[in-house]
This record gives C-alpha cells, structure tokens and sequence, in this order.
C-alpha cells in the first residue's frame, strides 16, 4: 500500500485532468452513502468533530476520515486533518493512504469548476471570489481553468490578507489581471461567476447585489445554521447541488429558507451526478442566475485519490 502525502498530491494533480477525471466519476455508476458526522462533545455545539465519508465505483473503494478541531488555532496547529484510504475493487485490499487535507482543496475547486461547465455563461470573464484561506486560490485557478476568465478579484475582511491572495494567483496566473476588491456590493454587481469560499455564519453576499446572467457557487458553509448568502439569492436563482443527501442536511443557505417558508427543497433543479448525466435543465437564457451549494461529497474525494494514486503509478 502507498504512503502519499501532501506534496506528492499537489505535484501530480492539475485541474484539466481532476475536472475530467470527476466529469466521468459523476458521470458514471457508483454508490455513495450519506456522510456521518460526529461530535466528540455532546455538550459543544460547534466542539471537537470527525467524520467518514465512504463512497465506491466499479475500479476502488474509498474513505475520507477526518477531525475536525476548532480549538487548535489558538494553539497553531490545523484545525482539520484528513486521510483518505483507497481499495481495490476487485480483490478489496488496500492500494493507498493520501494525504486528505490537501487533496479536499483541490477536488472542492475542481468540482465546483466542474458545475460551472455546464452553468456558467460560455463567455464569463470576471470572477470574484469571496475568501482569502487555502482554498481561494484554488477556487480562482479551477474557475479560470473552464472558463475565458481576463479579471479575478479577491474579497476578504482582512484587506492584506486578499492582496497577498491577489499578488499570490497573479504569480501563477500572470496572464489574468487579479486585484483586491474594497466594494464588495460592487464588485459582485460587476462578476460574471461570484466564488464564495469563507467561514462566515452570516450572509456575506445578498441577492439584489447579484445580476442577471451571473453564476454564484458556495463553498464555504457545511452547517445547517450557517450561510453564505442571504434568501433572496436563493429565490431568484436556479439552484443546483452537489448532493441532495448531504446538502439538504447540511446547507443552511438552502435549510433556512425552507423554515422562512419561501423556498422547497424541491425547487432544486439537479445535483452534479443528474448535470454530468446531462439529463436535467441547465442555464436556459444568458439572464439566469444559477447557484451551485457544495458542502463535499466522498465521490470526488475517491476521484481525486484514485487520480493521484494513478498518477504517480505512471512516473
């Protein structure tokens, strides 16, 4: 069995191949159970936390396990730590151990990007991404991976901490402009595909700042309490998922516009399988706002081992 780590993760991914090697995952047969989340704590509401994420496909097997440990920052250390273990389909032993942490920040991109493909306008050039942790600069490398991207702006409290984000994409992507964004009602009225990777617990994107033609993805929240943007985006959208199981329990962006009355989980037009599929209704006019709500599935976590694992078998 492989030991793969972080590193060798990063260095044998790239978003051309981990977009299409989730297109055919999605695309494909697999079985993919709900996720099971569980507190170390009873008594801590957001507390000490892991959780199994086990999903299968006709080549390998997979589980992500990971921990979840708020209270590490404030003594230095990873808040999240994840493993993701692979086995052979066929004869059920064990073909690799990846480093989980790393690769959830490539697959969460890639899938999102991977939605765009089929939601965001074909000529998209402005995007704006929310968040200025680890994965913002995924977030703007996948998106403009799939799309004609010429302008990305990076929003963030912390005013230095989205230019170092801007000046770090810019190095790898010298060829796009990308520039802090001071005004964020602005530059979300001006984004063609608004990117919102945070931890916030309240709406930090509302529905009258968004345009019609503008695709919208959210990343950042997994609690049933929590979210990213406010209800009125979720009604004037056309609203996608990567899973039903999982955000329909998940998701405060779309749990807490069923207890306000004003939406229905039926109202969800397709998850990323039922896209991939390329069964169900998709962008309609350039006007639609469409949104895609990812909290992770274990499908593009297996997919994206299953890459590495491959790749690095072929050097």
């Amino acid at each position: 069995m492989q030991i793969i780590d972080a590193a060798a993760g990063h260095k044998a991914l790239e978003f051309p191949a981990l977009i299409a090697a989730l297109r055919d995952a999605f695309s494909g047969a697999f079985e993919m159970p709900q996720r099971q989340l569980f507190p170390l704590d009873q008594s801590q509401e957001f507390g000490d936390s892991f959780a199994l994420l086990p999903a299968w496909n006709a080549e390998v097997i997979g589980v992500k396990i990971f921990t979840h440990y708020p209270s590490n920052r404030a003594q230095g250390r990873e808040t999240v730590a994840a493993q993701v273990l692979l086995f052979d389909r066929k004869s059920g032993l064990p073909m690799a151990l990846v480093e989980g942490s790393a690769l959830t920040l490539w697959r969460t991109a890639a899938a999102s990007a991977l939605a765009a493909t089929y939601l965001a306008r074909p000529d998209a050039e402005t995007l704006l991404v929310c968040g200025t942790g680890k994965l913002a600069p995924f977030m703007a490398l996948a998106h403009a991976s799939v799309r004609p991207i010429k302008e990305i702006y990076i929003w963030g409290r912390s005013h230095d901490a989205a230019d170092a984000t801007a000046d770090h994409i810019q190095k790898i992507r010298p060829d796009i402009s990308c520039e802090l964004a001071t005004n964020l009602k602005k530059a979300a009225g001006s984004a063609d595909i608004i990117s919102c990777a945070t931890g916030a617990h309240q709406p930090i994107l509302y529905g009258d700042w968004v345009q019609p033609g503008t695709h919208v993805d959210l990343v950042g929240n997994h609690n049933a309490n929590f979210r990213e943007c406010d209800t009125e985006l979720i009604v004037k959208s056309r609203v996608y998922v990567d899973s039903y199981k999982n955000t329909f329990s998940e998701a405060g962006e779309l749990i807490l516009p069923v207890q306000e009355g004003v939406f229905s989980l039926d109202s969800v037009e397709a998850e990323l399988k039922e896209l991939c599929q390329n069964n169900v209704p998709m962008r309609s006019s350039a006007g639609d706002i469409t949104l895609y709500k990812s909290v992770g599935t274990a499908l593009a976590d297996l997919a994206a081992a299953h890459l590495v694992f491959k790749t690095i078998e072929r050097r």
